[in-house]
């Protein structure tokens, strides 16, 4: 099968050429993405979950699990299920500790390496992302997960409710990846990825898969998708028949990995960041 297009100049990671990124093939009319859900008036009374996912004391399913193993209180008396309505933070306490005011929201481009978890800890004692990330960042969330080996673009956030937000399918952000994988497959086959597939009783939405280069019975293979299911790229892959060798991700929403080494990490500007939460909320 020849190339779709004349290849780029290849860019280096972890000291391996990579495979140039090929022109997408063509594909079927997107489904109109789902309206955004109208924002909701932040002055009333909230979950507590909500207003601790928005100081940054991690996600929303973080915080249930907190209040369930008894780490939160509010004025000195833990707080049982169901959880009240509150209007602010004031006398919540996270492990004894107050919980500070949020802060306006941070978006971080982090290059991952393979061989470490998307995780705070790991009962193995592997190797998590912060063990690899710079000292004396602010406390961060990463925006989804790469498995242990996966590498690439990695968002992170001081934010639990942006968080929330970048993750749910509902919002159509896209996640771009970038597959080396042997076996036999067609352009033909990668395409009909974007009706969806059902592998072991789970439903894998809308993927745009394109052969970009292939070498024997090596190829490199772009997706983009819009779900993120664990271990998506990998699972689908593997139902063609395919054994992934390395996975990459180069994209996530408008944002790319392009000028991170491996390891590195780069707050995305303000201003950036202020227009595509404009664009998310249309």
């Amino acid at each position: 099968m020849t190339t779709r297009r004349p290849p780029r100049s290849p860019a280096r990671s972890g000291g391996e050429r990579e495979a140039p990124r090929g022109r997408r093939s063509a594909r079927t009319e997107r489904p109109a993405r789902k309206p955004a859900e109208e924002p909701r008036d932040e002055d009333g009374p909230q979950r507590i979950s909500k207003l601790l996912a928005r100081a940054g004391v991690g996600s929303r399913r973080d915080v249930e699990r907190m209040i369930e193993e008894g780490r939160v209180a509010l004025n000195g008396e833990t707080i049982a299920q169901p959880a009240p309505l509150l209007t602010s933070l004031e006398g919540l306490t996270v492990d004894g500790n107050p919980v500070a005011k949020p802060v306006s929201t941070r978006l971080y481009r982090f290059h991952k390496p393979a061989g470490c978890l998307t995780a705070a800890r790991d009962p193995k004692g592997r190797k998590t992302i912060y063990d690899v990330l710079p000292k004396g960042l602010p406390r961060l969330m990463p925006v989804g997960r790469l498995d242990y080996n996966t590498e690439g673009l990695l968002l992170l956030t001081n934010d639990g409710e942006f968080k929330r937000q970048l993750e749910l399918p509902a919002s159509g952000v896209e996640r771009s990846y970038r597959a080396r994988a042997f076996g036999d497959i067609s352009q033909a086959q990668l395409e009909e990825l974007a009706l969806g597939v059902t592998i072991d009783g789970i439903r894998y939405g809308r993927i745009d898969a394109n052969l970009e280069r292939r070498t024997g019975r090596n190829q490199w293979i772009e997706l983009t998708l819009t779900e993120g299911k664990n271990r998506e790229v990998r699972r689908v892959l593997e139902h063609l028949g395919l054994q992934v060798s390395r996975l990459i991700r180069t994209r996530y929403g408008e944002f790319g990995v392009e000028g991170l080494d491996v390891g590195a990490v780069e707050v995305v500007p303000r201003d950036a960041l202020f227009q595509f939460r404009r664009r998310m909320a249309k």
